[in-house]
């Protein structure tokens, strides 16, 4: 028994004083496409392990591999956007695609690829900062829903990071203790070190609204309904605001504008070729803005049947047989019909309102035709109309003094209090906790727009937001806590242990190569090898790669330390 155990020891001491060539492309592509996954031993050390143009391809692939994963994570956190985006191209190409999906999937493949494969590097290299550059010009403000995304996932990213790190000890370790230059080591551990300890120390300056104490998160922000339900329905029509209260909205929202013969209707885009089938009951109109037509002409207009046949959020063909057919019959929405299901369901409303074009009746007096139909024409009350144009304030509140006035910009303290703001409108990468607070103090509340990833919801509510403009009410109202959230105890014991057990298993890391060396140092003038090990060259899908076959191999038949001989 204890031969054999001095036999497995002495086994394994041999093969951890092997030497392998490290030539990760050429056991790449020899796996991947030959199934043939071997090293390549040599007879004694050298200084390095690759020449120059294995090293700058390496080099081309760590940077090719960065940036496909940040391209990944950029546009995977931009997914709360992924609908704006195929809008905006909609309204330049004048075709409906889900480009985001497509984008997506994309980035997908083409880290996937440069993650297994070196083929390509160059391609998803050019793909990556092209594809980030285009987005950063015409979609910039996702850079500020990444580093929003970092308030929420920057503990575990820094988790990650250290792990990551933790890792690359063993490459580091190697290629340090086999180094002759001492410039050379003594830059390859600053390098390592300055990293590291970089990392170690992050969660000093870390900030997040999710990690609170415990009894501090204050209340869930409402939901307000973003044109409706308009994963559920086609947006700004009747059926998706009834979808939005049924979700649990505690408010709705939606677009105004006003028809050529006065009457308001709810309508995002300029004109109607979007939402509506204009193409097929005015074709020579189609670039006609859609305040230019009467209420008559606007109610001829089929509103749903580009939901069933565009499904812009991919979620139309989770509608039962029912919905489906009431969703293709939905006609234009008037603003007096979207008031009186607010009046009757106690919800409040909060509305864009757009002056209608020169030379149309009502363009001047769009805010006063408003209104009416607000005061006399619907039975809501005043104090549920969460009232956003910024035009004519003064006459508004003199004319309707319980509007709830509501400003769409971050204007100072005393301008705000100044015009009675009791709300503020901001898109959500405006979001700051100090800003939210420093409103709360002088009771203006804070709603965010538009936000549909749970993530998203789970800062704004860790943040303080009281409300928040959502496209998929049905998915929020079923959060019954923030994601992520922590106690900053819980945060400091998973700071400490990762930072802990990462220090352990570096040590251990070097003191394995330390060792390993100076053994093989003690055997000067000698080399590991394998008896009977013999050079072959094999074909397979690929030539001329070298490989040692060793079925024979004097460790295999018997493990010994006479496998390393002198000279």
């Amino acid at each position: 028994m204890a031969s054999t155990l001095s036999q497995w020891f002495r086994s394994l001491r041999v093969k951890l004083l092997q030497r392998y060539e490290h030539q990760p492309f050429v056991s790449c592509l020899a796996g991947l496409y030959g199934c043939q996954w071997k090293h390549y031993k040599r007879s004694q050390p050298e200084g390095c392990c690759c020449n120059k143009l294995e090293g700058a391809s390496f080099a081309v692939l760590v940077a090719a591999f960065c940036l496909t994963l940040l391209f990944l994570y950029f546009w995977g956190q931009a997914k709360n956007d992924y609908n704006d985006f195929d809008w905006f191209n909609f309204g330049n190409l004048g075709f409906w695609f889900p480009w985001s999906v497509v984008l997506l999937a994309v980035a997908v493949v083409f880290f996937t690829y440069v993650t297994v494969l070196v083929i390509g590097i160059l391609v998803s290299l050019t793909v990556s900062i092209i594809a980030m550059a285009v987005l950063s010009n015409l979609w910039s403000k996702e850079w500020r829903t990444l580093l929003l995304s970092f308030q929420v996932t920057a503990p575990f990213l820094h988790v990650g990071g250290v792990l990551l790190m933790t890792s690359l000890a063993w490459p580091v370790a190697l290629h340090f203790f086999r180094m002759k230059s001492t410039v050379r080591r003594g830059l390859i551990m600053a390098v390592y070190l300055t990293v590291l300890l970089s990392l170690y120390l992050i969660p000093l300056g870390l900030y997040s609204p999710c990690i609170k104490e415990k009894g501090t998160l204050g209340p869930a922000p409402a939901l307000i309904g973003h044109r409706g339900a308009p994963m559920l329905a086609p947006e700004n029509t009747l059926m998706s605001f009834e979808k939005a209260v049924e979700a649990g909205c505690d408010g709705l929202e939606t677009d105004v504008t006003i028809s050529f013969d006065g009457v308001p209707f709810l309508m995002h885009d300029y004109t109607l070729q979007r939402t509506t089938n204009i193409h097929e009951v005015f074709p020579n109109r189609t670039n006609t803005p859609a305040a230019r037509f009467t209420w008559n002409e606007l109610e001829s207009l089929n509103a749903g049947d580009w939901f069933l046949s565009h499904n812009p959020f991919g979620t139309a063909g989770s509608l039962n047989a029912d919905d489906r057919q009431r969703a293709g019959n939905q006609s234009v929405c008037s603003l007096q019909a979207f008031l009186q299901l607010a009046a009757q369901t106690g919800k409040l409303v909060i509305f864009d309102l757009y002056r209608p074009p020169r030379d149309h009746p009502f363009r001047d007096t769009w805010i006063q035709r408003t209104l009416e139909v607000i005061q006399n024409e619907s039975s809501i009350h005043s104090s549920q109309v969460l009232w956003l144009p910024s035009n004519l304030r003064a006459l508004v509140q003199e004319l309707d003094p319980e509007l709830q006035q509501t400003s769409g910009s971050r204007l100072p303290l005393e301008e705000l209090q100044s015009n009675h703001i009791v709300k503020l409108n901001l898109d959500y990468t405006s979001m700051s906790a100090e800003l939210i607070r420093e409103y709360t103090a002088v009771n203006i509340t804070t709603n965010l727009y538009v936000i549909s990833q749970p993530w998203l919801y789970s800062l704004a509510w860790c943040a303080g937001v009281h409300s928040v403009t959502t496209n998929a009410p049905q998915l929020l109202s079923t959060i019954s806590s923030p994601l992520f959230i922590m106690s900053p105890d819980e945060y400091k014991l998973m700071w400490i242990l990762t930072d802990l057990m990462s220090f352990v298993l570096i040590l251990l890391i070097f003191f394995f190569h330390r060792w390993r060396e100076r053994e093989l140092a003690f055997c000067t003038g000698s080399r590991i090898k394998l008896e009977g090990g013999t050079y072959s060259k094999f074909k397979k899908e690929l030539s001329d790669i070298w490989s040692v076959s060793s079925g024979n191999s004097a460790a295999e038949r018997m493990p010994s330390l006479a496998a390393v001989t002198e000279h």
